[in-house]
């Protein structure tokens, strides 16, 4: 069902909720019940017509769960792809719960010739509908195959997509693609947040509940001084997340700083536990997984400053 827009708090609170009630429901299960995959739809074609802090709030969430839903490329990236060409019946099916990917321009190498599309994207989100941008156009494609990986990281599932001179329907022109990318970067970095957060709280937690020597490990000033570090590197990205959704700089700051402070996150955590958090039983290295292919997403943190400089310094 959607729902009308609430406060951030109360969405991720519903979210938190049913994640942990349900954490095998489907994505349109989720839809059905929660509403998120219309989150960003307007009310007009059944969504919740909300805007970006209620979408990192969901993120957030989503990201501190680890979970494996198309929040990112269907009900950010599709859901704006979607808007800026006015395609409405498509927003309606986003918004009900079908889910779709979005291929960015330089994701593969497509090629539209007239309305047929050739090529291959070799690394692509999960998607039922495929949405590309190929020829300076936005299309809908169905590609002649689809090969799931094997990843380390299965939080994230992947794709490849091949298309064989596939026709298209063809939704309008290309000249969104940035923004489309720029939102998905902001929920990108609202997911990330999430994860380092739960990193914190597992790292905390543990210093409490581990003794040696008599004390909690998180009495002794090398612990302290870290899950300080780690807190303040945690706070610094949220900020940074709670703006990417503002314009291109924005994103570009959050693409960077919230990907590294997740790297660093995530593998403090394992530190912190020591053995245990070695081990496959414990959940810290399925974080570090995440935190690693997040770092590829949309382009690793260097490439991120190198747009920053273009807009700062006018250099690439």
């Amino acid at each position: 069902m959607a729902f009308a827009p609430a406060l951030a708090d109360e969405l991720r609170a519903a979210v938190r909720d049913y994640l942990a009630g349900r954490p095998g429901a489907s994505w349109r299960e989720f839809a059905r019940d929660v509403g998120i995959a219309g989150l960003l739809v307007p009310g007009k074609h059944g969504g919740a017509g909300c805007g970006a802090a209620e979408m990192a709030a969901v993120a957030e969430e989503l990201g501190r769960a680890l979970s494996p839903h198309p929040f990112l490329q269907s009900a950010v990236m599709a859901v704006e792809a979607a808007t800026s060409c006015g395609a409405d019946e498509l927003l309606e099916a986003l918004a009900g719960g079908v889910s779709a990917t979005v291929v960015l321009p330089g994701d593969g190498e497509l090629r539209l010739d007239g309305e047929r599309l050739t090529g291959v994207v070799p690394y692509a989100l999960e998607g039922e509908l495929v949405l590309a941008y190929a020829g300076g156009a936005l299309v809908e494609a169905v590609p002649s195959r689809r090969a799931a990986y094997v990843t380390m990281d299965e939080s994230r599932p992947l794709q490849r997509l091949d298309f064989d001179g596939v026709p298209v329907r063809r939704l309008g022109d290309g000249a969104g693609w940035a923004r489309v990318r720029d939102l998905g970067i902001a929920a990108l970095a609202a997911e990330q947040v999430g994860g380092a957060q739960r990193c914190l709280d597992m790292a905390v937690e543990h210093a409490k509940r581990r003794h040696q020597f008599g004390r909690p490990i998180g009495a002794f000033q090398a612990i302290k001084h870290k899950l300080a570090d780690l807190l303040l590197l945690v706070e610094s990205a949220r900020s940074a997340a709670s703006a990417a959704a503002e314009d291109e700089v924005a994103a570009a700051v959050a693409g960077a700083y919230c990907t590294e402070a997740y790297l660093v996150v995530a593998g403090e955590n394992i530190q912190v536990h020591g053995g245990i958090g070695i081990t496959w039983e414990h959940p810290a290295h399925r974080y570090f997984k995440r935190a690693t292919s997040d770092a590829q997403l949309f382009g690793p943190p260097q490439a991120h400053r190198a747009r920053l400089a273009t807009h700062i310094l006018g250099t690439a």
